[in-house]
């Protein structure tokens, strides 16, 4: 059995204690929040408390709140030698304070509170300061997830880069192609099916073997044509992101 504790109240704080809670050889010892609102729908399973100082000691600590608030958490934790892991893509284990033992539990995955998430498909990259932790670490997320990676702290800044590539700088094309359709009055919907295929081609080809598009064949009426059509506040981005493509794709021929 491990005792867990959880510090946060966010998104990834919600779906990890959810998924913890159906684990039968996870026991979570206690929720702490500022807020008591954003874990209240929790107090019948586990208990829950807005005074740090009232944690008990469990076996890890997962501190899942803003990037900015990882340290200052860290040091107001009421115990000293326990393990101590934060799930941030982008902060340094090493920013954790040093009364107790040092981790990192980073699920790679992007969570909104009213979207569920199969937890069991989810990345998890973990980093202890020592072997022992390391394996105690391990073991909790094999509970969690089929996929578990061992990645440090360098190496978690860059792929934590790379996954806002993939994530919220596409997540945001969607948004532009969102307004467009809707502007010209076209269901968005219609683009649907071409997102998921982007998506699935991408695990059978590398993605440079998978780009397609005007940008690709160097169509300068098409790309022209296009930037006519936009806004102005997007052609910008367009004229950037065509000539990306265009010079990766003369990079690697």
């Amino acid at each position: 059995m491990i005792n867990v504790s959880i510090i946060g109240g966010g998104n990834v704080a919600y779906h990890l204690i959810k998924h913890l809670l159906r684990i039968k050889d996870v026991r979570l010892v206690q929720l702490y929040n500022r807020s008591l609102e954003s874990i209240h729908q929790f107090k019948e399973v586990v208990q829950i408390t807005s005074d740090i100082s009232t944690l008990k000691k469990a076996d890890v600590f997962i501190i899942s709140v803003t990037d900015n608030a990882i340290m200052s958490v860290s040091e107001a934790i009421p115990h000293s030698n326990c393990l101590v892991v934060h799930t941030s893509g982008s902060i340094d284990m090493n920013s954790l304070n040093s009364k107790n033992r040092k981790g990192v539990f980073y699920p790679l995955q992007t969570f909104s509170r009213q979207k569920k998430i199969n937890f069991s498909n989810v990345p998890i990259c973990i980093e202890a300061a020592n072997e022992n932790d390391y394996l105690l670490l391990q073991n909790l997320a094999e509970k969690v997830s089929k996929k578990v990676y061992r990645i440090s702290s360098q190496q978690r800044q860059y792929l934590h880069v790379s996954a806002v590539f993939v994530c919220n700088f596409v997540n945001h094309m969607y948004t532009i192609g969102h307004s467009i359709c809707k502007e010209h009055n076209i269901p968005f919907e219609i683009l649907h099916p071409l997102i998921l295929e982007t998506a699935e081609k991408i695990k059978l080809l590398e993605p440079t073997a998978a780009q397609t598009g005007p940008a690709k064949r160097k169509d300068t009426v098409t790309i022209q044509h296009h930037l006519n059509l936009i806004s102005t506040q997007y052609q910008k981005l367009y004229k950037q992101l065509t000539e990306s493509i265009i010079r990766h794709n003369e990079k690697t021929l």
